[in-house]
């Protein structure tokens, strides 16, 4: 089987269920994120220290698989000839679990913190920010076709979730965070 298709040459690509977009359509530019989101986080389990850390971003990569289909996948697909797994609610409750888990072992924030520590960090702070912008993208999506609303919600709690591990895998690294100081 050879890679390439030719069937994007045109500029345009293929949803589940057949419908031919274009590849700057917003649908493709936000799962487009999510998928450059998924990269970021394998460069940064090449980074990280701790162990749990990794094993719960090896969980979260194959999640965004699942983002990434249901995003390319119209809703109106769902009952078809397709078996496309959906993001549920379990999804982002499971994370905010995780995310207390996590955050019950750190000391309190009591100031705005700069990106950075320990290289893993701030990877993980680069993956925070694309997050973020997957989230805006999904937001503008979301005006324009019905994707349900688990998808921004479980996106949401993922950006949170980087901000928490950042902080914690600077903590397990003995490396503290820094700072922010308005000058």
């Amino acid at each position: 089987m050879k890679i390439y298709t030719k069937t994007g040459d045109d500029g345009f690509t293929g949803l589940f269920g057949g419908e031919r977009v274009s590849k700057d359509s917003s649908r493709i530019e936000t799962y487009g994120t999510i998928d450059e989101l998924n990269s970021f986080i394998g460069l940064a389990v090449t980074e990280i220290k701790n162990e749990e850390i990794k094993k719960l971003l090896l969980k979260l990569q194959n999640q965004l698989f699942i983002v990434g289909s249901d995003l390319a996948t119209p809703i109106e697909e769902k009952n078809k000839k397709y078996n496309i797994t959906r993001v549920t609610k379990e999804f982002y409750l499971d994370l905010e679990k995780e995310i207390d888990y996590f955050d019950a072992k750190l000391d309190p924030l009591k100031n705005f913190i700069l990106p950075g520590g320990t290289k893993g960090a701030a990877l993980l702070q680069v993956c925070r920010s694309i997050c973020r912008r997957a989230e805006r993208q999904i937001v503008a999506l979301k005006k324009e076709v019905n994707i349900g609303d688990n998808i921004l919600i479980f996106v949401n709690r993922i950006s949170d979730l980087f901000f928490v591990l950042a902080r914690y895998e600077n903590h397990s690294s003995n490396v503290s965070d820094t700072k922010w100081e308005a000058k």
